[in-house]
């Protein structure tokens, strides 16, 4: 689904969390008051309440698939993680 769609349907969706990556639709979806977050936000979560044990082959498999994470990005999710780099 596209973030238009994500963003729309987050609108009719009382206390919802819409999912953003791309940018564009972050700034839009803050112009819209929509609360969001975004797959490293989501990852984050789910390892500070013990869902995953480790981020950082979860991220290396992300770059594998395409997701693009600048280095400075990645080393501070994982410091946020309590992980080393």
């Amino acid at each position: 689904m596209g973030e238009r769609e994500v963003i729309s349907l987050s609108q009719l969706t009382p206390n919802s969390l819409a999912i953003l990556d791309d940018g564009l639709a972050r700034i839009y979806a803050t112009q819209l008051n929509v609360l969001f977050t975004g797959t490293l936000g989501i990852l984050l979560k789910a390892k500070q309440l013990e869902h995953i044990t480790t981020l950082k082959p979860i991220l290396t498999q992300l770059d594998v698939l395409g997701f693009h994470l600048d280095a400075a990005t990645k080393q501070t999710i994982l410091k946020l993680a309590k992980e080393s780099p």
